[in-house]
């Protein structure tokens, strides 16, 4: 008796769930596009989806009936979401962090009789994190597009464009602190771009 009336409860909860994600699922989705970059917005949309399952029961104004008033629930939807994209930032900032001390840490300590590779070094903080995460994975590790996707989560075709648009900053920054051409040069002296 007592499970036929737990089965009960659990599905009048998952219809509760159900109406309540008809009526926030697109403006949720909306709201977090607006602020999160497309390729996190549904990993937060599923975790804010999973704390209003969690605290179903806590929804203001969402009642028993057939219709849920999207104007009473959707503003505490929009603070879960917040929170929820307040976390994944929080997240993506901490791996930043960690990839940074990673790089630093697997840079080798500079001897004095080496050549002076600060402006590489510079070059290589200046680029964006995950740029240049791919371009040290390429250079360091010698990794193709391919297994670099693998290691970054990326798809190949994101990390060939990250790579390109990587050296190509690169480069650039070389170029402009040394002065000089950044590309190899041949014995006739002309760059081998």
């Amino acid at each position: 008796m007592r499970s036929i009336v737990g089965q009960e409860s659990a599905r009048a909860r998952e219809a509760r769930f159900e109406m309540l994600m008809r009526a926030v699922a697109d403006p949720l989705h909306r709201y977090l596009l607006r602020r999160a970059d497309a390729g996190s917005v549904d990993d937060i949309l599923a975790e804010t989806m999973l704390v209003l399952w969690r605290r179903l029961d806590d929804v203001p104004g969402l009642g028993t009936g057939p219709d849920v008033p999207a104007d009473d629930v959707l503003p505490w939807c929009y603070g879960v979401a917040r929170g929820c994209l307040a976390n994944a930032r929080r997240a993506e900032g901490r791996r930043l962090r960690l990839v940074e001390r990673l790089t630093r840490a697997v840079l080798p300590p500079q001897r004095p009789d080496d050549a002076d590779h600060t402006a590489l070094h510079d070059a290589l903080a200046a680029l964006n994190a995950r740029d240049r995460e791919v371009v040290l994975l390429w250079a360091w590790e010698e990794l193709t597009p391919r297994a670099i996707a693998e290691v970054t989560g990326l798809t190949p075709n994101a990390v060939s464009i990250r790579l390109h648009r990587g050296k190509k900053r690169l480069a650039a920054l070389l170029e402009r602190k040394n002065g000089t051409h950044a590309g190899r040069t041949t014995r006739a002296g002309r760059s081998a771009r």
